[in-house]
């Protein structure tokens, strides 16, 4: 449980903006007043961490600049698309991000990094996949499927997150405490035989 309350605040904390989006966007506020709302969440987010003297991680400054991006074009065109767009864009630069090794990091206590380490890298690979399906499939349904858009980006983007997020987390417990019980065994029977 520690482990994922520990993991959860960062993911909530960084994709607040987009949360606030989603929410307003399905619950029928507009394109505009959804964008709005989420760019100034996504900038007092990082002005927080700013404020704090935190390192504000890679993601949230891809996540503002393509909130501020395509908001900008949304307001100035009052075309939509253009945000409709800006999931396919920014999903495809976040799963090349999460390429690189060790991103996961951060979402981990520092005690269990060695521990389990190798995981998180692996789990890296899989957020990356999951981001490259979504850039895909929200561009079919901005493309194909124009009036679901709205309901698809309110529910799939979170869901599926916090649906690997789950998993991610049980099967780094699950492997983590295996090793645990394999360490503490190794160190058990070299005594018991003395």
């Amino acid at each position: 449980m520690k482990t994922l309350l520990y993991a959860l605040g960062p993911m909530l904390f960084d994709s607040l903006g987009v949360i606030v989006f989603a929410i307003l966007l399905v619950t029928g506020a507009g394109i505009v007043p959804a964008t709005i709302a989420g760019t100034l969440v996504a900038l007092a987010v990082v002005g927080y961490e700013l404020a704090r003297g935190k390192n504000v991680a890679a993601l949230q400054w891809i996540s503002l600049a393509s909130v501020l991006l395509t908001a900008a074009a949304t307001l100035f065109t009052g075309d939509p698309r253009f945000v409709m767009a800006k999931p396919t864009i920014v999903y495809l630069i976040v799963g090349t991000v999460m390429l690189r090794k060790g991103w996961l990091n951060r979402y981990i206590l520092p005690e269990q990094l060695a521990l389990v380490g190798d995981v998180m890298d692996r789990f890296g690979m899989i957020w990356a996949a999951l981001m490259f399906a979504s850039a895909g499939l929200n561009l079919v349904i901005a493309i194909g499927f124009t009036a679901w858009w709205p309901l698809f980006i309110g529910i799939f983007p979170l869901a599926s997150k916090f649906g690997l997020f789950a998993v991610h987390i049980a099967v780094v417990h699950f492997i983590g405490q295996a090793r645990l019980r394999r360490r503490a065994g190794g160190e058990l029977q070299p005594l018991a035989a003395e």
